[in-house]
């Protein structure tokens, strides 16, 4: 703090608590005309009301007086008046510092557990699942939602199900969270307007989607182009990040619109990196989350057959 922004907090306190104790010490002298009837003579309610006058009680008295105390107190003791630091040396950073040391020092046990087992195994466990869950909501939430629906609109794949784009093991997740991913679809509407119709109406074939089959056909042979990516049959290839198209799992949406919009116009999406605002043992609890919620289904599945 600046020598003139440390006087000029210090003649804001001082004005404000001087003016304030004035105003402590001259009220209960202070004399106010009054009625034979120690009223004020200020009425309401066609005269059933009246303002009384009475003085301040002393329990207010001696409760002001120790909060101006306090006050005084408080100045001495913390920063507040100016540069001054307080003879007490507390600092806010100083204070969090204190707790997020006394916070690891509760966590090293936990993460300690934690790091014995893989993502999927621990992706069994109530804790890991607690403080994941927490995690995914500050984090991932943003793009995927809290549920971990997904959003179409920022090509935010869906987590629950287990149709994954690089591949849904612990290690692919970890690595997904750890690294980011950065996946491309280039534009092909140099194949012209016709052919991206009627090869939107062949990848719309391929899941057995309501289709027009004979602009499927035409479009067919055109598939050739996309098949390096999403393979000859269409089932994606995770080691390029290129989506499964035989299925009812859409990244961009699955109308006919959108998957023209994908064709001609291309889509590009970026999953960050995330190995710079996470520790390590943070990513791998959210990475056991994350393949938690989409094994929920077998998870229940599991259960019932046994309890069958």
């Amino acid at each position: 703090m600046t020598t003139g922004l440390s006087l000029w907090v210090m003649f804001l306190v001082v004005l404000n608590l001087g003016i304030t104790f004035f105003l402590f010490l001259w009220a209960p002298r202070a004399k106010i005309p009054t009625l034979p009837d120690q009223t004020s003579g200020h009425v309401w309610a066609h005269g059933t009301v009246r303002e009384g006058v009475r003085n301040l009680p002393l329990w207010w008295l001696l409760f002001s007086g120790a909060m101006f105390l306090a006050g005084f107190a408080y100045l001495v003791l913390y920063p507040g008046f100016g540069s001054h630091k307080g003879i007490l040396g507390w600092t806010s950073h100083g204070e969090l510092a204190r707790d997020e040391a006394a916070n690891d020092a509760k966590l090293d046990e936990l993460l300690e557990r934690f790091r014995q087992y893989p993502v999927e195994q621990l992706a069994n466990d109530p804790a890991a699942l607690q403080m994941g869950g927490r995690l995914f909501v500050d984090n991932c939430a943003a793009c995927h939602g809290r549920g971990g629906y997904g959003n179409v609109k920022v090509g935010a794949p869906s987590l629950i199900d287990n149709d994954w784009l690089y591949g849904g093991t612990g290690a692919d997740i970890l690595a997904s969270i750890h690294d980011g991913r950065s996946g491309l679809m280039p534009p092909w509407a140099s194949l012209g307007e016709d052919n991206v119709k009627n090869l939107a109406q062949y990848v719309l074939s391929l899941s057995d989607s309501p289709h027009d089959a004979a602009k499927a056909a035409a479009g067919k042979p055109l598939f050739t182009t996309c098949a390096a990516c999403h393979g000859p049959d269409g089932k994606g290839n995770p080691a390029l990040g290129a989506p499964n198209l035989t299925d009812h799992i859409w990244l961009h949406g699955g109308t006919l619109e959108d998957i023209e919009h994908s064709i001609g116009g291309g889509r590009q999406g970026a999953m960050p990196a995330w190995s710079t605002r996470l520790t390590s043992d943070q990513i791998r609890v959210l990475a056991a989350y994350v393949y938690h919620l989409s094994h929920q289904g077998d998870a229940a599945a599991s259960q019932g057959h046994a309890q069958r």
